[in-house]
């Protein structure tokens, strides 16, 4: 059943997905494909523009904020990286807790045909009021790319720009950005094409695997917090691939 479809008699409407996963991985890109797999209107939600200094403002900023989502309905609310919304602080007059309470409130009671995705990095930081079965529908975790995905997001990012991928060796390629994330391929193409540019020369298998040597991943600058949340996700959440 698809957002501005009507529910089958005695099948709840699906209310939204959480996925979770390394920075960089394609969770935004996730989300904009779930609007377009819906053909529904897709509508983002900056939970940390709606914060105020004034007593009462900030809440009222997310309770106008998704009246205007409800009246665009049916439609996909995207809301990233949430962590950084309603992470609850003792130092801030109660507010963000006040913020998640109405957001868990209006995800329960909602009616209106508003299918919430929300995207986050740091699992640590969220509440577990917001992970609890019924809030959302399933939990995915959007994990770094195999070796046969890293090989279609280099051709993707060559044939972009612009270049033949028959002209590369993608094989070789995805071998060499073992721990990649699909950002991390993608600014190794662009880097790549930069420097052939610079030096008058087509681009070339050695010119890519050369910038790749020179970058470390996040998945080696942050192997620890990636390795933790890749162990938490593990038996927790749904692969997204």
């Amino acid at each position: 059943m698809f957002v501005g479809d009507s529910a089958p008699v005695g099948l709840d409407p699906p209310r939204g997905i959480l996925l979770l996963g390394v920075q960089g991985c394609g969770k935004s890109l996730a989300a904009k494909a779930v609007a377009g797999g819906f053909g529904v209107p897709l509508v983002r939600l900056d939970l940390g523009t709606m914060y105020n200094k004034f007593h009462g403002e900030t809440e009222r900023n997310l309770r106008e904020s998704l009246r205007n989502a409800e009246a665009l309905a049916p439609c996909v609310l995207w809301i990233d990286e949430i962590e950084k919304g309603i992470a609850t602080s003792d130092t801030d007059d109660g507010v963000s807790r006040r913020v998640l309470g109405y957001l868990l409130t209006w995800m329960a009671e909602r009616k209106s045909q508003v299918f919430l995705v929300a995207t986050a990095n740091q699992v640590s930081e969220l509440p577990p009021e917001l992970l609890r079965k019924g809030r959302f529908d399933e939990i995915f975790f959007v994990d770094l790319p195999s070796a046969e995905v890293r090989a279609t997001i280099f051709e993707i990012h060559l044939k972009k720009r612009g270049q033949d991928p028959a002209g590369f060796d993608l094989r070789a390629l995805a071998e060499t950005a073992t721990g990649f994330s699909g950002a991390e391929i993608e600014q190794a193409v662009v880097s790549a094409l930069y420097a052939a540019n610079a030096r008058k020369e087509p681009a070339t298998t050695a010119l890519i695997e050369g910038v790749i040597a020179g970058t470390r991943p996040l998945s080696v600058v942050m192997a620890e917090k990636v390795a933790r949340l890749r162990a938490w996700a593990a038996e927790r959440t749904v692969p997204a691939d």
